[in-house]
């Protein structure tokens, strides 16, 4: 029971984590889901996070979180859905991302990291693969060392 609390309260840093440090949703609705996304520096987060998500928190580590909500059902649950996608800077190096699902309680969030330098602009094209629907999700983020 420990630990579930535990995890419970990472869990609740986390996402305040995510939410204090953007101003604006980040929220895209393709057909019958909605994705949300963001993409940080992992120094936003605690070593407590890192270390219960296997996280590394780095000056030159983004961390990329996205969920998906169920919009034809009361309530938008969370879904379960198979997420792979890349990272490109702006020379062209092409970076894989490896997605890690986190399911806690009815959330479920995909979590991947990506190394950038500072000032770098990093553009991520992510496939959703949902029921044999395929999504695609593009955005950029530009990081900062701090």
């Amino acid at each position: 029971m420990k630990n579930i609390i535990n995890k419970l309260v990472l869990l609740a840093l986390l996402t305040i984590s995510f939410i204090s440090t953007t101003s604006a949703e980040n929220m895209k609705k393709m057909d019958d889901i909605n994705v949300h996304y963001i993409a940080l520096s992992s120094t936003f987060l605690t070593p407590e996070i890192a270390k219960a998500y296997g996280l590394e928190r780095s000056r030159y580590k983004g961390l990329i979180n996205i969920s998906i909500l169920d919009n034809t059902q009361k309530g938008n649950p969370a879904k379960t859905v198979f997420i792979n996608g890349k990272a490109r800077n702006d020379v062209g190096q092409i970076k894989s991302l490896d997605f890690t699902e986190v399911k806690e309680g009815d959330a479920v969030y995909y979590l991947a990291q990506v190394s950038y330098s500072n000032e770098e602009t990093i553009y991520f094209d992510i496939n959703i693969s949902d029921k044999g629907n395929q999504h695609n999700l593009k955005f950029s983020q530009k990081f900062y060392v701090d």
